[in-house]
């Protein structure tokens, strides 16, 4: 049998495969023939043999295991196993693990948005010392930006040294996602300072923000500078384009650019929907969606989205069902965002049926989805369905977010219920969302909306301790003011507003404005109705329903007039508010004549309320049987106003026959209401017919009806103080007689004797007069004249219509006491100087 030859050793350090060479050594080791031990040189050569042999082994296993742990840590990251990833990063802390194997956990950090896992990464590479520059470095800038800590990745930004275009473009982009768009562009700057040579993401990303912002010249000059450097067919940076004309409402460029573009995806044909519906277009956005489909474009979720938003601004529910349609076969039904926006078009196109059904076959159901049916409940005036359905929402765990807190006070608001507004408080307080400014700006309104002005004041005041009123909060809480005719309070708002220049958002002039109206301050409101730079609809009809409150009809067609010449043309609410102010100023041929342009110019048709103001109109002006008859040829059946409005005119030219004929259809319409029985109990009166009085009277009380007490109130340093009739409970209640009992001697030697027919009592003058005297309104001046300082206008609100011996006594008082009174009843406003009043008996 032939000899083995002993195998050939290599132990030169110069051997480039350490493996193979270090496997042939444990071949050599375990297997190999050794030599005789009488061989020359024979102990030395087994002793330099071994130990080369394990030398070599210990370093090769020393790198296989560094190889092995590499590929180990990479192959979790590839299965998304994280936590095992980490793991072996911490059980080996001090092993050599290469750039790319942090750069892989990194990553899965930044796919799973672990950021804490991703700062223990990062821990683990300073701690071994590794350089951050970079691929590694980027790939941790990028994590820290996916993971939303934009901090953290500006601060390694910043200490890289060779920032490539990517990464500048990460941070752009991530300050963008947060929202701080001034940021972006401030590092696009820099980047264009330093010279970094940017790219169709660079351009992608800035048009996004000068989007955002509204930075028009800046977008502009970004669009000319792209097109320089041959961006300008670049599909990505088109769609941007398109976006960023659309936000700045320059939509003849947007639609310029995606005709001039030939390679369109299906990104550039959803801007363009999108657009067109942000743009009050949203026929244009659904012609834009019949030619993607006539072309045969696979749509996305995201074009079914916006043509959803084009149906409901169109109220085009038909087209709803058949995009509905076409989704079901793309299968998107199936997916959250779709079914929650199918609710919403459904619900806000007014059929609640099919918003109830698309809600109940929903597999899942976000707090998106519960919110939209409440609102869908609450638009039609379904507001107890919109309570339950929140209560139920809660009893299945789903946790209310702030739209649906608004959108149930808003509910509660529709529906009158404070009980359940309460109950929502109580939960708003309950789970500390109080100092949401949305949510402070809902629940004022709210209870302001429940007729309770005075506790919407007091959030006002309770919110100011934490929060800093937006624009919302001010045109939420001037109407309260206006209710209260809080002048005092109204001027401090108004203030605030001229601090934090709020005066430019539309909503806070027009409410700005309508406070002073209400507040009897005509010629301030008329002064900053001046100011508002672009006058929309309800500015111009703000003015217009002013000057008819205060009688100045005149003044209001004018004002009517200049609007139609600035091109805004009415709408039914500004009709009534004209044909109210000719009514209350007794011009009869011009409320006849905007009662025709109304129909037959501006194709309205006239409602209850346009019918109301003309038959108010007749009513005063004394036309009575023509009044009656235009109610009776009118094409739709007329309700308790209209009739009421006629029996206010009986009252006026003391027409007692035709009053009774009239009430007997008020009362048939609205038996309940106890105003109209007092309205003909005031007509008896003042006939002197004091058994149909009394008839009256037990009418009431055998119907269980209360008649609303007469209630006024005046503001003084910031404070209302509110008078009842007959309520003699004040502080100043002696004091306040005795200036009234001291008026009225000074006012008979005048000629003047108080009109007894309005205490509504058969007794003696002296009793009488006693009862006039206890009138709210009386109360209310009297005090004003005590504490207001000697030339300030007293101001004061009443909540129902003055009656004849008041408004009498304010002339004389406003003359005796050289005072200007501003009185507004429930009616309209009365100007008392100088013994006049500007009504001029039209009230």
């Amino acid at each position: 049998m032939a000899k083995t030859a002993p195998p050939k050793i290599s132990v030169s350090p110069q051997n480039k495969n350490h493996r193979d060479s270090s496997i042939k050594s444990r071949n050599a080791f375990f297997f190999g023939k050794p030599y005789p031990k009488s061989t020359l040189f024979s102990s030395h050569l087994h002793s330099s043999y071994t130990t080369l042999s394990i030398s070599s082994s210990v370093i090769e296993a020393e790198e296989y295991k560094i190889s092995d742990c590499n590929r180990k840590i990479c192959e979790f990251c590839e299965v998304g196993n994280l936590r095992k990833a980490i793991e072996l990063l911490h059980m080996s802390p001090k092993i050599k693990i290469e750039s790319s194997t942090y750069c892989s956990v990194l990553q899965l950090c930044a796919d799973t948005n672990s950021l804490q896992d991703g700062k223990q990464v990062h821990s683990i590479i300073c701690s071994n010392g590794v350089s951050i520059d970079g691929v590694l470095g980027t790939k941790l800038v990028f994590m820290y930006v996916s993971c939303g800590d934009i901090r953290e990745g500006r601060l390694i930004f910043d200490k890289i040294a060779n920032r490539k275009v990517f990464l500048w473009n990460l941070m752009l982009t991530g300050y963008a996602w947060i929202g701080d768009f001034e940021e972006s562009v401030h590092i696009f700057r820099k980047m264009l300072d330093l010279g970094v040579e940017v790219n169709s993401h660079t351009f992608s990303s800035i048009l996004k923000c000068f989007a955002a912002l509204g930075s028009r010249k800046e977008g502009e000059w970004a669009h000319g500078y792209l097109l320089k450097l041959g961006y300008g067919s670049h599909n990505i940076v088109v769609n941007s384009l398109i976006s960023f004309y659309f936000n700045i409402r320059k939509v003849e460029s947007a639609r310029k650019l995606f005709d001039e573009l030939s390679d369109r995806d299906i990104i550039s044909w959803n801007s363009m929907v999108s657009g067109y519906v942000a743009n009050d277009l949203p026929e244009e956005g659904l012609l834009v969606f019949k030619e993607l489909l006539y072309l045969g474009v696979n749509l996305d979720l995201s074009t079914v989205i916006s043509v959803l938003a084009a149906c409901v601004n169109c109220d085009n529910v038909l087209l709803g069902r058949a995009v509905h349609a076409l989704a079901i076969k793309a299968c998107f039904d199936r997916r959250i965002t779709f079914a929650n926006t199918l609710l919403d078009m459904y619900s806000k196109c007014g059929d609640l049926h099919d918003a109830i059904l698309v809600f109940e076959k929903m597999g899942e159901r976000s707090v998106v989805s519960w919110t939209s049916l409440i609102a869908g409940y609450a638009r039609e005036g379904l507001s107890e369905g919109a309570i339950r359905l929140f209560q139920k929402m809660k009893s299945e765990g789903v946790r209310p977010d702030i739209f649906t807190i608004s959108t149930i006070l808003h509910a509660c608001a529709c529906n009158g219920s404070l009980e359940d507004g309460k109950d929502v408080h109580n939960y708003i307080k309950g789970n500390d969302i109080q100092s949401n400014l949305f949510v402070c700006n809902s629940l004022m309104d709210m209870v302001f909306k429940n007729g309770h002005p005075n506790e919407a004041l007091g959030l006002f005041v309770a919110m100011l301790q934490e929060l800093k009123p937006d624009g919302r909060t001010i045109a939420c809480i001037l109407p309260a003011c206006a209710s209260l005719a809080a002048l005092d309070r109204g001027r401090e708002i108004h203030g605030f507003i001229l601090r934090n220049d709020c005066f430019s958002d539309q909503h806070v002039a027009n409410a700005l404005v309508d406070l002073y109206v209400k507040c009897g301050a005509l010629a301030l409101a008329r002064l900053l109705f001046d100011m508002i730079l672009t006058k929309d609809l309800i500015s111009w009809t703000v003015m217009i329903a002013g000057y008819g409150m205060h009688g100045f009809g005149k003044e209001a067609i004018a004002a009517f007039n200049e609007m139609r010449q600035a091109g805004i043309e009415p709408d039914e609410v500004s009709f009534i508010s004209i044909l109210y102010a000719c009514s209350h100023s007794g011009l009869l041929n011009e409320g006849w004549i905007l009662f025709n342009i109304m129909q037959h110019e501006c194709s309205i048709a006239p409602k209850l309320e346009h019918y109301a103001c003309i038959v108010d109109l007749l009513a005063r002006t004394g036309k009575l049987s023509m009044a009656y008859q235009f109610i009776k040829s009118m094409p739709i059946e007329p309700d308790a106003t209209i009739w009421g409005a006629l029996l206010c005119g009986c009252r006026i030219h003391h027409d007692v026959k035709l009053a009774e004929k009239v009430a007997e259809h008020v009362f048939e319409l609205e038996p309940e209401n106890t105003g109209y029985y007092v309205l003909l109990a005031n007509i008896y009166s003042e006939a002197e017919k004091w058994e149909e009085v009394k008839k009256l009277r037990e009418r009431i009380g055998g119907r269980g009806l209360k008649k609303n007490p007469g209630c006024s109130w005046i503001e003084v340093k910031g404070k209302v103080h509110i008078f009842v009739s007959g309520d003699g409970s004040h502080l100043q209640s002696q004091k306040i007689k005795s200036l009234l009992n001291e008026l009225r001697s000074k006012m008979k030697e005048e000629g003047y004797f108080p009109k007894m027919e309005y205490s509504l009592i058969n007794a003696d003058d002296l009793e009488k007069e006693m009862t006039l005297c206890g009138h709210s309104e009386k109360l209310a001046m009297a005090f004003g004249i005590l504490n207001l300082p000697p030339g300030k206008t007293i101001r004061v609100t009443k909540n129902l219509r003055v009656c004849g011996d008041c408004h009498e006594m304010a002339k004389f008082m406003s003359k005796i006491t050289r005072r200007e009174i501003v009185m507004r009843d429930s009616n309209r406003f009365h100007h008392f100087k100088d013994g006049t009043c500007s009504c001029r008996g039209f009230w």
